[in-house]
């Protein structure tokens, strides 16, 4: 079940020539592929590129009408070992998934058919998340373009230079033999706009066409004595090729005034950020219109010798904006620049910030610096909003509400309180927030279903052992072998905690190999205790995550049992989120009808509550939070339960686990109630009044008899 449905938009994906196409980036991007006659797509879903795996699965029956096969690949490097099919067959295939951490899983493929070379246009599409957020290390996807030699594309966010760099992406590596790397920022991915569309094409030559008339040729397979050919072949064939077509086709774009003495070079995905930085400046319009020369890089890797020379040679200073470190580009074009003796000075990273997101805002300081060391200073007038600017702090990131991985890492906690502290490896997925408050849980994360691959050096006989966290999305993409199977064949005595939410929750919620519910057109429900069961281990153990008392007592036997050899338990609880989305609409839409309802919550008694709060430390749920204490004589605010809540029952459990205090009950709300319901309601509520109003004579009575009224 993927975050949301574009199961209505795709149908725009059957738009004609001449028909215009409005949409998002991502929708964008899949017509591109359709248009260029694309045969096969493959990809992993990670942001800011998972949507489009989304598109990709809505679309198949579109896909399908074309001869276009699709697949959601088991990871990264399955998809990118799809591009096989490229290599000596005229078949045009694109793979996708999240930079950098997914070309890192892909780089074993990517480096094959990168050296031996594609006889049909290989496209690599990448979400570059540079600064935004939800990367997992600040990296760059052009290291490995140039250490590949995968030509990079850097494509303007607007939706026709998309849609293009989808096209020309395609030509560029058929004509050079080179697979292409289109590098799509999170604002590429999700920009809104319009172009022209053209017909769908299907593939000339079809994948049925190459299975029936297999060929091959030696020459592109990575063995000697060819691999030792294939550099040649890269400097003196493949890279002369792909520059001409790179400036026959005018890939690169000069915008903004012509001539002038300064001049700025900047990445394409820059573009629309750095517009909005001259605007501010007063050296630009909304348009694009700047006063400025402008040469924007959709093609970043190769840099083209003959146009970078061409654009400065005249000017006294220019400026790059090239975003993230090291500084490639501007390493290039300091060589080029001095290797033909040209004086003009190179701004880059000494008047821009060397590392971070360059916003608009980061530009814009950039830019003064640079109009400062020229003579622009005098033609700055600045234009900044009149409202005031608020730094509004960062959200860590945290749990959902009624997240089922909460119980898990409360019950380490009091594990922990039993037998002190241990080691704890953490993996990629919703589960690395137990690092931060409040559960402040792990020591390291390695990768993808490499949570327990990272605690494998601590194979040694201790008073403690170690536990790995591991989700099920990192399970059935690498964890099931470098997990699992070398646990098994080196005999680790520790333990590793699987969470099964049902679902890839940290990419967008998509199923998986175990997902339990059925899907049309792909396989699940395959049990994970089986598959882990089936590589040798012994000691496997099923736990509902929403039972802390059994979560605390399952892991303490785990971490102390007289068994040796490798420990799993495998946690089993539905994300919450996606279990939001399945059945509100069925709630909403029985409430609608009708029907009779019924709907947990949780409330705390604010006269029970002691303000002792570890219901708030020990699970960190957003649905509690604090309010005023009642009692005049208490000065603690007491825990609430706000209108959020899902009804895990996870805060009262932690309570009672805790042996904290009674305060927490469940409420049974219900929704068109029967007759039965009412009557039953008004009887309880008739004795409860009887009993109330009796005991309020006796107090009365009391207080009458000691003269107190």
């Amino acid at each position: 079940m993927a975050e949301r449905s574009f199961k209505k938009e795709v149908e725009k994906l059957r738009l004609g020539e001449g028909d215009e196409f409005r949409g998002e980036g991502i929708l964008a991007v899949t017509k591109g592929l359709l248009q260029a006659g694309v045969s096969y797509v493959g990809g992993y879903q990670g942001s800011p590129i998972s949507h489009l795996m989304d598109v990709l699965a809505d679309a198949e029956d579109i896909m399908n009408e074309l001869n276009v096969h699709f697949e959601a690949s088991a990871s990264e490097a399955t998809a990118a070992a799809m591009l096989a099919a490229s290599v000596n067959y005229p078949l045009r295939g694109a793979v996708t998934w999240k930079s950098t951490v997914g070309t890192n899983v892909a780089s074993d493929a990517l480096a094959n058919v990168a050296s031996g070379g594609v006889t049909g246009g290989a496209l690599v599409i990448v979400g570059e998340d540079y600064g935004e957020g939800s990367s997992i290390m600040q990296e760059r996807s052009h290291a490995f373009a140039m250490k590949s030699q995968m030509w990079l594309l850097d494509p303007r966010p607007n939706l026709t230079s998309i849609v293009e760099a989808v096209e020309t992406g395609f030509e560029l590596s058929e004509c050079s033999n080179t697979p292409v790397i289109l590098e799509l920022r999170i604002r590429a991915c999700h920009v809104y706009g319009h172009f022209k569309a053209k017909d769908n094409k299907k593939p000339d030559f079809s994948l049925q066409d190459a299975m029936e008339n297999p060929t091959r040729d030696t020459s592109r397979i990575v063995l000697p004595p060819a691999n030792y050919l294939h550099e040649h072949e890269k400097l003196t064939q493949r890279w002369p090729a792909a520059v001409e077509f790179i400036k026959s086709r005018k890939l690169n774009e000069y915008m903004g005034a012509e001539g002038g003495d300064y001049g700025i070079i900047v990445q394409g995905g820059l573009y629309n950020s750095l517009i909005r930085a001259l605007e501010l400046l007063g050296l630009s319009d909304a348009f694009g219109n700047a006063k400025l020369p402008i040469y924007v890089m959709n093609v970043t890797y190769p840099v083209i010798d003959d146009e970078i020379i061409a654009f400065v040679k005249a000017k006294k200073a220019v400026l790059l904006v090239e975003e993230g470190h090291p500084n490639y580009i501007e390493q290039e074009l300091n060589t080029i620049l001095r290797q033909n003796d040209i004086d003009t000075v190179l701004n880059g990273k000494d008047l821009i910030s060397d590392i971070g997101e360059y916003t608009s805002d980061v530009i814009k300081r950039g830019l003064e610096k640079f109009a400062r060391a020229g003579s622009l200073i005098g033609e700055i007038k600045s234009t900044d909003p009149t409202f005031s600017v608020i730094n509004v702090p960062q959200r860590p990131a945290g749990f959902c509400t009624g997240c089922p991985e909460r119980p898990m890492f409360t019950a380490i906690q009091l594990v922990e309180k039993d037998i002190g502290p241990f080691h704890v490896s953490a993996d990629i997925g919703c589960h690395l927030f137990s690092i931060l408050p409040p559960f402040n849980i792990g020591n390291t994360t390695m990768g993808y279903g490499l949570g327990w691959a990272g605690a494998s050096a601590f194979n040694k006989d201790a008073k403690k052992r170690t536990l790995s966290i591991m989700g099920d999305g990192g399970f059935w993409h690498n964890g099931l072998t470098s997990g699992v199977g070398n646990a098994v064949f080196n005999q680790t005595d520790n333990v590793l905690m699987i969470v099964d939410n049902n679902y890839t929750a940290a990419t967008g919620g998509q199923d998986l190999l175990s997902s339990e519910g059925e899907h049309e057109k792909r396989s699940t429900q395959h049990d994970i205790a089986a598959a882990v069961r089936g590589v040798g281990v012994d000691w496997v153990k099923t736990v509902r995550t929403y039972d802390l008392v059994q979560m605390h007592s399952t892991l303490l036997e785990a971490m102390t049992t007289k068994v040796r050899g490798p420990k799993v338990i495998i946690a089993k609880g539905e994300c919450q989120l996606n279990r939001q989305r399945r059945v509100k609409p069925i709630f909403i839409k029985d409430v609608k009808a009708g029907k009779r309802v019924e709907r947990d919550r949780f409330y705390v008694d604010s006269d029970t509550c002691t303000g002792d709060h570890s219901c708030i430390r020990m699970s960190g749920c957003p649905s509690l939070t604090l309010k005023e204490n009642p009692d005049p004589l208490k000065s603690d605010p007491v825990a609430y339960v706000d209108n959020s809540c899902v009804g895990c029952g996870h805060c009262g459990e932690v309570a009672h686990a805790s042996v904290l205090c009674p305060s927490f009950s469940k409420v049974t709300l219900l929704y068109n109630p029967s007759a039965w319901d009412k009557f039953k309601s008004a009887f309880r509520t008739g004795i409860i009044g009887w009993m109330q109003k009796g005991a309020e004579e006796k107090r009365k009575s009391r207080l009458e008899k000691a003269g107190l009224v």
